[in-house]
């Protein structure tokens, strides 16, 4: 049995927990914006995301070929474990569709060109034509092509969205990860120092 009491309390106390709720999405949003905020403030480059993955051995790599990619008048292997194995390397995750993939690509050009760097690619969900008529216009900088039509490959290595882009140091561990496309900016202030470092190690260890 309810008493008059009992019900008065009841229904003074729906449009309370109603009030409570009304403001969840604010607070959330509260919570949300403060951590935008700080980061803002840091100073931190917002592209360079911390990875699970940093510090940690490189997923294994067994890509078959774009085929009918060539560089320099020879065919553009698979992109292997093998392709990677003792050498500083950068693994970028392109495709045709993807804008910024576009944007970048002359900086990798130029990256390509220092032969201390084994500079690599992983084309990701593309056409294959579409993919050659992107490496054919722009250019290919890439070493080895391995193709990922299912985005299997870059579930294994944490993609957000591309491109992205994995150092690997010598002994195949991921030393630094950017997502979204590189700048001369992210490149002099991030990348760069990075690379000087894996390749002073790799020095070292020779």
């Amino acid at each position: 049995m309810v008493t008059d009491a009992e019900e008065t309390s009841g229904s003074s106390a729906a449009p309370w927990r109603g009030r409570v709720l009304a403001f969840v999405p604010l607070m959330a949003f509260v919570v949300l914006a403060t951590v935008f905020f700080v980061r803002l403030m840091s100073g931190e480059d917002a592209s360079v995301i911390p990875s699970a993955l940093v510090g940690t051995e490189a997923p294994s790599l067994d890509l078959p070929p774009l085929e009918g990619l060539a560089r320099n008048g020879q065919p553009v292997p698979a992109l292997t474990d093998a392709h990677v194995e003792d050498r500083v390397t950068l693994v970028n995750i392109w495709a045709s569709w993807c804008v910024p993939c576009r944007q970048e690509h002359p900086l990798l050009m130029a990256l390509a060109l220092d032969n201390r760097i084994n500079l690599v690619g992983i084309n990701y969900k593309d056409e294959t034509a579409n993919a050659l008529r992107f490496l054919g216009e722009l250019g290919n900088p890439y070493a080895a092509v391995g193709v990922d039509p299912n985005g299997i490959a870059a579930i294994d290595w944490g993609v957000y969205g591309i491109p992205e882009t994995y150092l690997l140091g010598r002994d195949g561990t991921i030393l630094f990860k950017q997502v979204g496309p590189f700048t001369p900016d992210s490149v002099r202030n991030n990348l760069l120092p990075e690379l000087e470092r894996a390749l002073s190690a790799t020095a070292g260890a020779s």
